[in-house]
């Protein structure tokens, strides 16, 4: 079958709802051991909120184009995303290594939505670009809170490590 502009924005739909569907696996193993980072917890579960909501407006956009989610890609992705909590739980710093995945993942998805939206015009559904771009919006503000914890949380982790306290959970 020869690509379309609508096939082709089929298949980025599909490979960004099951990115965020990862993500969202991430976050939710994720914030359970986040009891001594209050500041960093409280930012994951808004973001929970706000990714849960970004997941339903791109299963809305896969609806309005007869389309569904792909049931294997779904799996792989909950899977891996699954295994790299697990991961780097076995890290004694995974605290910070979650939060420094956690920054540069915004920026991913920034770039994922931005390429949907070149999608989305190319196969003339500009009617789903403004549910992108709030997206697009929703992923900068998140990364910006992350990179304003990165010393505060930190600091708390040394200070824990250094007091003999459990750092991370």
């Amino acid at each position: 079958m020869a690509d379309t502009p609508r096939s082709l924005y089929a298949v980025a739909l599909r490979n960004t709802h099951a990115m965020e569907t990862q993500g969202l696996r991430q976050m939710e193993s994720q914030v359970k051991g986040l009891e001594h980072y209050p500041d960093y917890e409280r930012l994951l579960r808004e973001h929970i909120t706000v990714t849960k909501a970004q997941v339903q407006r791109l299963e809305s956009a896969m609806i309005d184009l007869g389309e569904s989610t792909s049931s294997l890609k779904e799996a792989v992705t909950n899977t891996v995303g699954k295994i790299g909590a697990a991961v780097h739980a076995l890290a004694q710093d995974e605290t910070l290594k979650n939060l420094y995945a956690g920054y540069a993942y915004q920026y991913e998805q920034v770039a994922a939505y931005r390429s949907l939206i070149v999608f989305a015009k190319g196969a003339g559904q500009t009617a789903h670009t403004a549910g992108f771009q709030l997206a697009i919006d929703e992923e900068r503000r998140a990364a910006e809170a992350v990179d304003r914890l990165i010393e505060e949380v930190t600091q708390k982790y040394i200070a824990r490590t250094l007091q003999g306290k459990k750092a991370d959970s």
